[in-house]
């Protein structure tokens, strides 16, 4: 069963890009983090997600939320695809050791290699404070009233 509101987040350690590396621990005590796992960059679902993430991205800086958009692709390919749609919040990489963050959030499709939809908003003491999953072909619609509204 995936993480739930009002659990500890499990901690998290995804690749930026060759140099740079992200982790819970980066952001507890300072902002709230708008984890989104999606299955696969470049994908029409994917995108029309990062699209709304996107044209919501001031209410999320305003709320002092990080999102951090997240797949097991690897990281040359989630910069590539960022670089693509011009977006300007971080995409991160789930690739190695593949998938222990989606394991660790309990979203992980074995049999295609891949995290589900798991959205999960973690509060400034690491708790999570919303979560929502969907199936692989389901869209998320927009995310922002609910996650918001989970951190006030």
């Amino acid at each position: 069963m995936a993480v739930e509101a009002g659990q500890q987040a499990p901690d998290f350690d995804l690749q930026v890009d060759g140099a740079t590396r992200i982790t819970q621990a980066d952001f507890r005590g300072e902002k709230n983090v708008l984890l989104v796992f999606h299955p696969y960059s470049f994908t029409g679902i994917c995108e029309a997600e990062a699209c709304d993430i996107q044209e919501n991205l001031e209410r999320y800086r305003e709320a002092d939320t990080e999102v951090v958009f997240v797949s097991c692709d690897p990281w040359p390919a989630r910069q590539a695809w960022k670089k693509e749609l011009g977006h300007d919040y971080t995409f991160a990489s789930d690739f190695w050791p593949h998938g222990a963050v989606a394991k660790a959030y309990d979203i992980f499709d074995g049999t295609r290699g891949v995290s589900t939809r798991g959205t999960f908003m973690i509060g400034k003491d690491g708790t999570v404070k919303w979560a929502l999953v969907h199936d692989l072909g389901d869209r998320r619609e927009s995310l922002v009233e609910e996650s918001l509204a989970s951190v006030g």
